[in-house]
């Protein structure tokens, strides 16, 4: 399967989860976030996230979205680079983008059986948490990989390159 593939609207999704629970038990795993540049943090984060069910579904901000929680800087990237990217990781199983303020209509819709978020955020902060435990899910935080952050990539690259380098290697 190609990873373009697996990237589905939040109707298809919901749909796969309905029939794979139907077909038997599986334990669907939620989590969300911009994932604007790739990096090691989000790899370990995503593989203890599935490693928590059967099934990880990622909601990933429309880049309209983005825009409104980082700023007119951000994306880097757009959401279809973006939602392949994760999808073509062997650890992501289905990449959902929503424009919606918060991931909670889409949260509602897979009904996932773990809700995942980075361990910075508390509990009773975490968009549908109260959704998920009322179905009998659960919450779980995970640590986030120290100093892995798109905000130090593009901190690390304005350093090295500064805001108006031009590279002439080409």
């Amino acid at each position: 399967m190609r990873a373009r593939d697996k990237v589905k609207s939040a109707a298809e999704t919901a749909l796969i989860c309905r029939t794979l629970r139907g077909e038997g038990r599986i334990r669907v795993v939620f989590t969300n976030g911009c994932f604007d540049l790739l990096h090691l943090g989000h790899l370990r984060y995503l593989e203890e996230a599935r490693s928590l069910g059967d099934l990880l579904v990622v909601g990933i901000n429309s880049d309209a979205s983005v825009r409104r929680i980082k700023g007119a800087l951000r994306p880097i990237q757009g959401e279809s680079e973006r939602s392949e990217l994760l999808a073509g990781l062997c650890c992501v199983d289905y990449v959902v983008v929503f424009d919606t303020p918060d991931p909670l209509p889409l949260i509602e819709a897979i009904q996932p059986d773990i809700l995942v978020k980075g361990a910075d955020w508390p509990e009773d902060q975490i968009v549908g948490a109260e959704a998920v435990k009322r179905t009998g899910g659960r919450v779980e935080r995970i640590p986030l990989t120290p100093e892995r952050s798109t905000t130090s990539i593009v901190r690390k690259v304005i350093d090295r390159y500064g805001r108006d380098h031009q590279d002439h290697s080409r």
